[in-house]
């Protein structure tokens, strides 16, 4: 019999590795001679690195950059060095969660900062990136993250702008000339789970721009008015369209400038881009069972994350699919109708939330083998 253990992480509780092998434990337990194929899962958010590295059996690399606000720190990306692959979450260096929210200024916020992690993974020889683009404190269409890499953004005076999206107002031209030559020649996946635009409504800096600490009419029409003006130049100058295309409002704009400098930049969901990297379908292919599982599992869970990925792959190999949770709301039932056939919550009864998460890995160890105790040949 062969099991796929294919888990997101368990936040607070497990990395997405420790909950695979947690699964693997408990199919044991019942099924001693079971093939326990571990395939640890994200969907392009936090724990996207870790579950990476630990599937393709990479390496989590520090490098020295610049946060948002400027400041030097060390941030972490991930390295496979037999696929010549980097895993750089836009959240490790330029994200909100490095600001306190009394320091945040989205007006002079930079992305330098993730264009610094691409830079060391080019040294390193990276030549195959996956480039999350969520949880920035970022509203400067990227060009923090391109100046790093070699582009000049001008004003009318031919000097380089400073960081930050207001200053993108006095945007007068780009020089392109010095971008790095060997990123023409990777392959970009973007993890982008969004599809908003660059302007208006439904824009970078509408429907981000206050979280970041946009948090008056002047400062998001500032913002909006350097996105805007950004657009002019780089779209006249590239000969490329970008501005209303779906993606291109995520990363506070850098969607946008990664289609505008990097064209060969697929845009995909999360989930999508880490199946296909780990190769899950392969995994599941000729399976008896897929396990998967997650902290919450909720109504939410439907809508496109890690568990829905997972169940994708496993309808089209036509293999049952167990999901796990450390919470399973009432409403979550709808997933049956989905295929999924069986929901597991991995709670003990009675047990207080700190002790559940330190023990984590036992409770859905022993959830798996009560799970899959009536299978036993």
């Amino acid at each position: 019999m062969k099991v796929v253990c294919a888990p997101d992480s368990f936040k607070e509780s497990m990395t997405a590795l420790e909950a695979a092998r947690a699964m693997a434990e408990g199919v044991r337990r019942v099924l001693p001679d079971a093939v326990c194929d571990l395939v640890p899962m994200a969907d392009g958010g936090e724990g996207t690195v870790q579950a990476l590295i630990d599937g393709l059996g990479g390496e989590l690399v520090t490098a020295p950059c610049h946060d948002p606000l400027g400041r030097h720190i060390m941030a972490a990306y991930g390295y496979v060095e037999s696929r010549s692959l980097a895993v750089v979450e836009m959240a490790a260096a330029s994200g909100l969660g490095l600001v306190t929210p009394g320091d945040r200024d989205v007006l002079t916020a930079t992305s330098s900062g993730t264009g610094e992690l691409i830079l060391d993974a080019l040294n390193r020889g990276a030549r195959h990136f996956i480039v999350g683009v969520g949880g920035s404190a970022t509203n400067d269409a990227g060009s923090g993250l391109f100046a790093a890499l070699g582009v000049r953004f001008l004003d009318a005076n031919g000097e380089q702008l400073p960081p930050g999206g207001a200053v993108l107002r006095r945007l007068a031209s780009v020089d392109a000339s010095g971008l790095d030559p060997r990123l023409t020649k990777c392959d970009i996946d973007v993890a982008c789970d969004v599809d908003n635009p660059l302007l208006g409504e439904s824009g970078a800096t509408a429907v981000f721009g206050p979280q970041k600490g946009a948090a008056t009419p002047e400062i998001l029409g500032q913002l909006e008015d350097g996105l805007t003006r950004w657009a002019d130049v780089l779209e006249t100058s590239l000969h490329r369209t970008v501005r209303n295309n779906p993606g291109a409002g995520a990363g506070g704009g850098l969607g946008a400038a990664l289609m505008a400098f990097l064209p060969q930049s697929r845009f995909r969901p999360g989930v999508e881009i880490v199946a296909s990297t780990v190769a899950l379908q392969q995994h599941v292919d000729g399976a008896d069972w897929v396990l998967t599982g997650e902290g919450s599992i909720d109504a939410q869970t439907l809508h496109g994350k890690t568990l829905m990925g997972v169940l994708a792959c496993a309808r089209k190999a036509g293999v049952p699919v167990v999901m796990f949770g450390g919470r399973v709301e009432p409403e979550a039932s709808v997933l049956l109708q989905q295929g999924v056939t069986a929901l597991v919550c991995i709670a003990v009864p009675g047990q207080p939330l700190p002790d559940a998460l330190r023990a984590g890995p036992q409770n859905l160890a022993a959830a798996v083998a009560a799970t899959l105790q009536p299978t036993r040949p």
